[in-house]
């Protein structure tokens, strides 16, 4: 049945009003209008509103061993059995039959039939005071052995990349969940108010398999989202005034948009009012700030080739100088993402003998002078830095569809990150896999446990820190009770 047009107005404009709005309308005695605040006394929206300047610094509500964060997210999983684990029984196993029990009952993403055991194929050495095995492909890694703390004993229940990327940044499988980025700068704020408190860097030449959700603010207002920034061209997208605009003249705009959007603020107290204000503010005063920052041509050469950075590349090598740079100018948290990590073995593209290779040249370089440059420079000991994919690999040779190249499947069972920096302990090893690296032996870390931990080193108790949203009181590490203090790898 057809509807009178004026009838489909009166839908459609009621569809358009939002809650608060129709509260707000509802009259002044109205139970909304009280929830609201308007009628003078307190408010239920409490906590939902933001303080006057949500990105303002705030002290941590507990004890804190770092103050910042530098996260160096591997996408599409490294192996650790051919970087930090090395397993001398499955090199005299290469090549032959996978023992049944490994395989009994179990699902792989593309492993069929009965497959066969793979060794790394390259050299192992330990270094550092605590013995720790490197492989042949990382040895500036394998140079600050004694600075870094290797988990080899990190599992997961999710064993397709995109859900388990969301999983480790966000605590949740799905998209629509915060980040953790995003809930660290909303309970410790940034230091620096011209630039962003999250900010993305993305090498590899494309996403993250888990996609933007990745660095998403989710349910929390959006002021605190992970700001994505470029390392070559205009750094952040449309951040500059258009053709014909003035400095002066984009001032003036500003002035007046905020003065409505604080008028619609008073009247219906929407948090993303406030978030529209303080991001015009902010692209504002980033077309100075920004642009100073990510100029690394502006740092010394040694330093530049401490890194292997070269201006104008937009490379993991610049991305990890960039990174040290915007933590010594007051940035909260950066977030890291290399694509590329996905060795399934089924051309010279994913294979472990030529791609893999190629992505440690990528990383190993920066990764030990991001460490060595932080160190040098005083900002280690505040800085927690953490390196690693969504899951592991599996000791088996994957040889999709018969193919003769080497890789590995996914494998959420074990898998191996690393840390620096802030509250974590200097030359240890923690955990250990059995004689294949198919399961864990000793020291189990799931990822509640690092989301955990990760916030308690910022002073924030992971069970106690929350956001209400929908009458539930959302947590980075979801609604159980789990999620421990990972106590061995602390300082």
């Amino acid at each position: 049945m057809h509807l009178p047009l004026a009838d489909e107005f009166r839908i459609a404009r009621a569809r358009a009003l939002t809650r608060r709005e129709f509260f707000a309308r509802s009259g002044v005695f109205s139970l909304g209008a009280l929830a609201l605040g308007q009628m003078g006394g307190g408010s239920l929206l409490g906590a939902d509103a933001p303080a006057a300047n949500p990105l303002a610094p705030k002290s941590s509500p507990l004890p804190a061993k770092a103050k910042n964060v530098i996260y160096l997210h591997m996408s599409g999983a490294p192996p650790s059995l051919d970087l930090f684990d090395w397993k001398p029984k499955l090199k005299e196993l290469n090549m032959q039959d996978c023992p049944d029990s490994l395989i009994a009952g179990q699902k792989f993403a593309f492993i069929r039939g009965h497959p066969k055991m793979l060794g790394s194929p390259y050299k192992f050495a330990q270094h550092g005071a605590a013995g720790g095995w490197f492989g042949e492909t990382i040895p500036h890694l394998a140079s600050i052995a004694d600075d870094i703390t290797v988990v080899r004993s990190m599992w997961t229940d999710q064993f397709n990349h995109a859900p388990a990327e969301l999983m480790v940044h966000t605590g949740n499988m799905r998209a629509g969940s915060a980040s953790m980025g995003s809930w660290v700068t909303y309970g410790l704020g940034s230091v620096n108010q011209d630039l962003p408190g999250f900010v993305v860097l993305l090498s590899g030449g494309t996403d993250p398999t888990g996609g933007k959700s990745l660095w998403g603010s989710g349910f929390l207002p959006g002021v605190y989202q992970g700001t994505q920034c470029r390392t070559t061209g205009e750094p952040i997208l449309f951040a500059n005034n258009p053709a014909g605009m003035s400095r002066e003249s984009r001032r003036r705009t500003l002035d007046a948009l905020k003065t409505l959007n604080e008028a619609e603020l008073k009247r219906f107290g929407d948090p993303e009012t406030r978030t529209r204000i303080e991001q015009y503010e902010l692209a504002y005063r980033m077309q100075v700030s920004v642009p100073d920052v990510f100029d690394i041509a502006k740092e010394p050469e040694h330093i530049r080739n401490l890194y292997g950075a070269k201006p104008g590349e937009g490379s993991f090598a610049n991305n990890c100088l960039l990174a040290r740079r915007l933590i010594e100018k007051g940035t909260r948290y950066v977030q890291l993402y290399d694509w590329g990590w996905d060795i399934h073995g089924t051309s010279p593209g994913d294979d472990l003998m030529e791609a893999f290779p190629k992505k440690c040249r990528d990383v190993d370089q920066a990764c030990a002078a991001l460490i060595t440059d932080l160190k040098q420079r005083g900002l280690l000991d505040d800085t927690l830095v953490i390196w690693g994919g969504e899951f592991g690999r599996t000791p088996m040779n994957e040889a999709r569809g018969g193919s003769t190249f080497l890789g590995r499947d996914h494998h959420p069972a074990c898998f191996t990150m690393w840390f620096a920096g802030g509250g974590i302990k200097r030359g240890h090893v923690h955990g250990a896999t059995d004689d294949f690296g198919y399961a864990i032996a000793d020291g189990k870390v799931t990822v509640r446990d690092l989301q955990t931990t990760v916030l308690h080193l910022l002073g924030l108790d992971a069970h106690a820190f929350s956001f209400r949203y929908q009458g539930l009181d959302n947590r980075l590490i979801g609604p159980t009770g789990e999620g421990r203090v990972v106590k061995e790898i602390l300082a």
